[in-house]
């Protein structure tokens, strides 16, 4: 069953900016503004009293799983023959 979140690429990168920016938060009046209330109604980030916004627990998690997943299946075999095939 899936269980992931669904998350648009731009809200992708609106949460992988928020785990980069930590506890300094993120203000709500950048681009990515829609995609902070969006992950905040997703419960994966929190308005601070200071208008800033952070990852919540839950959107550690989906980090975790959403965003750094998706960059790890992403990146490209390295050219050139495998390390089997030069120990050969």
């Amino acid at each position: 069953m899936w269980n992931d979140p669904y998350l648009e690429t731009c809200c992708r990168s609106a949460l992988h900016r928020l785990m980069l920016v930590g506890a300094h938060g993120r203000p709500p009046a950048l681009k990515d503004g829609p995609c902070l209330n969006r992950l905040a109604g997703m419960g994966l980030a929190a308005a601070r009293p200071d208008g800033r916004y952070e990852a919540t627990d839950a959107g550690r998690a989906a980090h975790g799983v959403v965003v750094m997943r998706r960059a790890r299946t992403s990146r490209a075999a390295p050219a050139g023959p495998s390390a089997a095939a030069l120990a050969r």
